[in-house]
């Protein structure tokens, strides 16, 4: 039985290594929007170092649509 009062976290706001955050990115864009891959978001992350204070992991809620609005202009 499921603990009604019970709060879960929010998925958007926990923070995932790379490869978890590559992973749920790419199911949940339009096929139309380019990929993320680790060398992209190690490309962001140099260029977005505030967005990361300390903490490598990246969090859907944070860096999602940061991510698609750069990857719409960046090229390799």
């Amino acid at each position: 039985m499921i603990d009604k009062n019970k709060t879960l976290p929010d998925v958007n706001a926990i923070a995932t290594p790379v490869a978890d955050f590559i992973r749920y990115y790419n199911e949940n864009v339009p096929e139309a929007f380019p990929q993320a891959t680790v060398r992209i978001l190690e490309r962001f992350k140099v260029l977005h170092p505030s967005l990361f204070k300390g903490n490598s992991e990246w969090t859907i809620d944070r860096h999602r649509k940061k991510l698609m609005d750069w990857l719409a202009s960046y090229r390799e």
